[in-house]
């Protein structure tokens, strides 16, 4: 009788030992599906080449992580991340100036500084106008190159979508309110520069990084559109490039965000890329593009 009492508690035991070797096995493998690794940016199309050389260098020191990396323009970006429907929501500009967003609710990691000019096909033979003339060919008011001392072509104004950051900051800081002429319109920074290229007449404007041969910036009042004079502010035409998260996010997120914002890749990346550092600025711009010191 002893004999069966001991052999039946030594099988209850072994139960009990089974259930929580199970049990803590479950455990750590709802730890780990918390812990992704997966990352999903969208949003700016002035910001994607610098998120995207990010990712590839970043994977590289981590290899179990997957960066997925996707325009849209910021409009979209903004959107998404506000729904909770990507991790990175990538945009030109702060999230206060995007109808429909409430800022208060996602965070803003703030990774480079883009300096954005007008550009202008070759064949124009302009190279400078002033911020009054640049104004008024983008409301319609001059439209022959002629007119501003140039060959004698009709201007063909290329416009970014709406929603696109790029469009925002370069009508905040040059049409100032006023309407922007009817044109064709495009969603991609890389399309305008396409487009601009080889369409003779052709203007519009973008981020320094895609600059490229075949194109020709177009310096504002005598002032050339570099980095040195954007980061005195001497060069107006320029916005904060923004990371969007939600309040919570996984440490892959967030180790990747610093990364970005590191001193190691903001002296190197970001400025080969033609960016600027947010390091090398001189001068900080609020929600309201409000400019003072640091």
């Amino acid at each position: 009788m002893k004999k069966q009492l001991v052999i039946g508690s030594l099988f209850l035991l072994g139960l009990t030992l089974l259930a929580g070797c199970g049990q803590q096995k479950t455990t750590s493998s709802t730890e780990n599906t918390t812990k992704s690794t997966k990352v999903i940016a969208v949003g700016s199309t002035a910001l994607q080449p610098l998120v995207e050389e990010a990712a590839k260098k970043f994977q590289t020191d981590h290899p179990k992580t997957s960066i997925n990396v996707q325009g849209g323009g910021s409009g979209t970006g903004l959107s998404q991340v506000a729904q909770g429907a990507v991790t990175i929501g990538n945009s030109d500009i702060f999230a206060e100036a995007s109808q429909g967003i409430d800022a208060k609710k996602i965070v803003d990691h703030q990774v480079a500084v883009v300096g954005m000019a007008p550009v202008v096909n070759p064949d124009t033979k302009v190279k400078n106008v002033s911020l009054a003339q640049l104004k008024q060919i983008f409301t319609g008011k001059i439209t022959n190159w002629r007119e501003l001392g140039g060959k004698d072509e009709k201007i063909v104004v290329v416009n970014r979508a709406a929603g696109s950051g790029t469009r925002a900051t370069f009508e905040a800081s040059v049409l100032k309110g006023a309407q922007a002429v009817k044109s064709q319109e495009q969603d991609s920074n890389g399309t305008v520069q396409q487009i601009v290229k080889s369409t003779p007449g052709a203007i519009s404007y973008l981020a320094f990084s895609y600059f490229k041969s075949g194109i020709q910036p177009l310096a504002v009042d005598g002032v050339q559109p570099t980095a040195k004079n954007v980061a005195t502010n001497r060069w107006q035409i320029w916005s904060y490039e923004h990371m969007y998260t939600q309040k919570k996010i996984t440490s892959t997120t967030q180790k990747f965000i610093k990364y970005i914002q590191s001193s190691r890749f903001q002296d190197t990346i970001v400025k080969k890329l033609g960016y600027i550092s947010i390091h090398d600025m001189e001068v900080v711009k609020d929600a309201h593009n409000q400019v003072s010191e640091k």
